[in-house]
């Protein structure tokens, strides 16, 4: 599993939306830690530390010590509310862990041995359903990411769920199905898919396109509201 972040933060003594929007204004985010069979700690975290942090693309799945004044919390990232327009993030949500202590994270898919597959040699092209694992496991074992096998598939093969070695304490959140991770298919069924979906998407006349974007402070006042 990824090293524990380490997250400097302050006390928050003061909460409600003016406040947080003054933490803001000073390159802070509010945030808060709950859990563990204590009362919730209010925090407030330097913006461009949790940027950074956020970026190294693994964040939400690693144990972060918040330190709080030399005080270690020991934490896993439950959400990052990021503002409507400018996505930048607005409140952070810490889920305080004792160390034996379960919890469902989702952890990412690669696929190995891509060179070994005949139905890939073939043009076949992998159709990946989930790019993600819901697994529940120990807080000090998360693992970094689930390695899928490929060797040997041909095309019309697939990967479920059945057929993953899952990490020693590790299963699957989701456990009355044997749902499909990854399928095989020849490049001509994806083309037609896609086809098939280009079709029946119907865009009005004179709608904006999908990247044009305004201010809206009203949406992200509401974000917030909720975030409080």
């Amino acid at each position: 599993m990824s090293e524990a972040l380490t997250l400097p933060a302050e006390a928050r003594e003061r909460a409600g939306k003016g406040a947080s929007r003054e933490l803001r204004r000073n390159g802070r985010v509010p945030a808060v830690i709950y859990g563990g069979k204590e009362e919730p700690t209010p925090i407030h975290i330097e913006a461009k530390e949790l940027v950074r942090q956020l970026g190294t693309g693994h964040f939400m799945n690693s144990i972060v010590m918040i330190d709080i004044g030399g005080k270690m919390v020991r934490t896993l990232p439950k959400d990052v509310a990021l503002h409507p327009v400018n996505d930048r993030p607005i409140h952070a949500d810490f889920l305080r862990l004792a160390k034996d202590a379960k919890i469902q994270v989702a952890v990412p898919v690669i696929f190995i041995n891509e060179e070994a597959s005949p139905g890939l040699k073939k043009g076949g092209v992998l159709n990946v359903v989930r790019h993600e694992l819901e697994l529940v496991c120990d807080s000090d074992k998360i693992p970094d990411e689930i390695s899928l096998d490929v060797t040997g598939l041909e095309v019309g093969d697939s990967i479920h769920i059945s057929n993953v070695t899952l990490p020693a304490g590790a299963e699957s959140a989701i456990t009355d199905r044997d749902f499909t991770i990854a399928t095989l298919v020849a490049p001509s069924a994806m083309k037609r898919a896609e086809g098939e979906a280009a079709e029946g998407e119907e865009v009005p006349a004179g709608a904006p396109a999908a990247t044009e974007q305004g201010p809206d402070d009203d949406a992200a006042d509401e974000q917030e509201a909720k975030s409080e």
